[in-house]
């Protein structure tokens, strides 16, 4: 089965309504290709490599989390950009990229999945646009929920311990570089904050507070939301779908 552009462009916008969300970048379609959609490769970012790999798949639009085109970069066509958006008209593929509207979602967004993943439900949201999420947990030590989310996502995490020895019973999480969160986490009440990136301010938060900091890697906390959105609306339009991960250290 195929669909229509406009239709796949509609399903993605009604799902994640990017009019909802001040953004960093463009939502929606950022590169058009052809027409007649039938197979769509997700993957987190829009980086060369995916589009190679949506090529070997033979797809016919991509859909990402992190796009093309973001407030404030230089806009010319050059080197890296070119080479990306080269491959994509050559090969006529079509680029769907939503960022925040991804992160919110309330079912197949990264926030959402990630508690999945790490066996968390949701009951509040907090921060700039809702985009922060928490819920109660239940671990002896920040050190222990650092090891569970090691094992959950693969991958060492950065722990910033307030040394404390307190219990975790509410954990607030927000994916990606939302390390700026950290204040509205421990104002919503969390014994734990877990996002992709720690900045230096963030560590001695931590110790002043008493409120853990967990660094789990900004592409390892994102890369949930996109296959699951574009599997969603894939399945509803009748469309094959592919997630390609791209490994990353981040």
């Amino acid at each position: 089965m195929s669909t229509s552009r406009q239709t796949l462009l509609n399903s993605f916008n009604e799902l994640l309504q990017p009019e909802r969300f001040k953004d960093y970048g463009p939502n929606g379609l950022q590169v058009e290709g052809k027409e007649n959609i039938s197979r769509i490769v997700s993957g987190v970012t829009a980086s060369r490599a995916l589009i190679e790999a949506a090529i070997a798949q033979k797809a016919d639009a991509i859909f990402v989390h992190h796009g093309l085109f973001w407030r404030g970069m230089d806009g010319r066509i050059t080197g890296w950009m070119k080479q990306r958006i080269q491959l994509l008209l050559a090969h006529d593929i079509n680029l769907f990229a939503y960022h925040l509207p991804l992160d919110a979602h309330p079912e197949f967004g990264n926030n959402v999945q990630l508690g999945r993943v790490l066996g968390l439900q949701t009951d509040q949201r907090f921060g700039e646009q809702d985009l922060g999420f928490a819920g109660a947990a239940d671990f002896a030590s920040a050190n222990a929920l650092a090891q569970h989310v090691q094992t959950a996502l693969g991958r060492q995490v950065t722990l910033a311990d307030p040394g404390n020895g307190r219990e975790i019973r509410r954990v607030a999480w927000c994916t990606g570089g939302a390390q700026g969160f950290f204040e509205s986490a421990i104002a919503a009440g969390a014994d734990a904050f877990i996002t992709g990136e720690i900045s230096e301010p963030q560590a001695h938060l931590a110790r002043e507070t008493g409120v853990a900091f967990i660094a789990a890697g900004h592409h390892a906390t994102e890369r949930y939301g996109a296959p699951a959105a574009a599997a969603h609306v894939a399945a509803r339009l009748g469309l094959e779908h592919v997630f390609v991960e791209i490994d990353n250290p981040a």
